[in-house]
């Protein structure tokens, strides 16, 4: 089976510190239109997007899917997953995405505490997303039962 690829599109005009880009397009088509600056990443994002919230968002629901999927295949169907990413990006000795903490909490019926934490933690290591990011980018679990 061929690859699934995924699109999207962005315009910028200017420079970087004044300049602004806009996200124009998905292949899906379920998002569009959303400004992006240099001030958006690093001080206010007054409405506007950056590339760490958009990995935050990535990695929140690829991690929810994978999560999902290795409760439930443990005899574990979650009733509730509630997932917050936070990326940090840092200018220290460069700009980059130094860390993203991944706050989960499920209801789950079955299953203690110390069962939910390795089972996320095992997903935070195993989605594709977390995997791509895996060498570079140090990715922190804290999983909760409600």
């Amino acid at each position: 089976m061929a690859g699934v690829q995924r699109t999207a599109s962005v315009v910028w005009e200017g420079d970087l510190m004044s300049g602004g880009g806009t996200i124009t397009e998905t292949g899906s088509g379920a998002f569009g239109n959303l400004p992006v600056t240099w001030k958006a990443r690093t001080d206010s994002s007054d409405g506007m997007t950056s590339p760490e919230e958009l990995i935050s968002a990535a990695l929140a629901s690829c991690f929810s899917m994978a999560l999902s999927g290795a409760l439930t295949k443990g005899g574990n169907q979650p009733q509730k997953l509630e997932v917050s990413a936070t990326t940090t990006f840092s200018l220290d000795g460069g700009a980059k995405v130094d860390s993203i903490d991944l706050d989960v909490r499920g209801t789950v019926d079955g299953i203690d505490q110390s069962a939910f934490a390795e089972a996320a933690s095992a997903a935070g290591e195993g989605c594709p997303v977390s995997t791509a990011l895996k060498g570079n980018v140090k990715i922190n679990v804290n999983a909760q039962l409600a």
